[in-house]
């Protein structure tokens, strides 16, 4: 009798304990795994910030890791065409001078980064396709190869972009534009480093 209301005492409290533990979930370990990994990029807290989102799916995958990656920066990439080609129609039907030139490094910029969305959307769909690869270390490297030499366009475009206004006089338009394009190569180059780093440690 003594034992079984010791029991149901103690069960309260070892119930209460048992909730307040903290217990390890997949979340906070693929949050923990995108921080230590953010860690090899250039611009850590902006890819903590873009990539925590995904850290349930992500675990402790450098594959699954990169792919996110990449399809952050491809969505950024596609906002950023969006907002090109709104404000380059603007420009177009507007005769002054200076947004004549404006208007020209806008065109310019939009194919850049229209090139930019098509080589990571082939990135995307590369890596997407790894699982049905040949699953030897050349196979592997091979396809990697293909991501690594479109995401690094990818932020070779992204750059001409901006290059492209280095004669535009400075203004609303340019300072826009290069703050945004900027943000965008942030996120391409990280996607770029997690993708490099994802072929180091799967095919040393």
């Amino acid at each position: 009798m003594l034992a079984q209301r010791t029991l149901a005492l103690l069960l309260p409290i070892v119930l209460i304990l048992a909730v307040a533990s903290p217990v390890p979930t997949l979340q906070s370990n693929g949050s923990d795994f995108i921080r230590a990994s953010c860690g090899g990029t250039l611009y850590p807290d902006v890819c903590c910030s873009s990539l925590s989102p995904y850290a349930g799916s992500v675990r402790q995958s450098p594959g699954q890791l990169a792919r996110a990656a990449i399809a952050v920066s491809l969505a950024s990439a596609q906002k950023m065409a969006a907002y090109l080609a709104d404000l380059s129609r603007r420009h177009a039907a507007d005769p002054r001078a200076e947004r004549r030139a404006a208007s020209a490094a806008l065109g310019d910029c939009l194919a850049n980064m229209g090139d930019a969305v098509g080589e990571m959307r082939g990135s995307l769909k590369q890596m997407r396709r790894l699982a049905d690869v040949d699953a030897s270390q050349e196979g592997f490297r091979l396809q990697m190869s293909n991501v690594q030499t479109w995401m690094s366009a990818a932020l070779t475009d992204e750059d001409t972009c901006t290059d492209g206004f280095e004669d535009v006089p400075e203004g609303e338009v340019k300072s826009a534009v290069c703050d945004r394009a900027g943000e965008v190569k942030k996120v391409t180059s990280n996607a770029l480093a997690l993708v490099n780093s994802y072929v180091n440690k799967e095919a040393p």
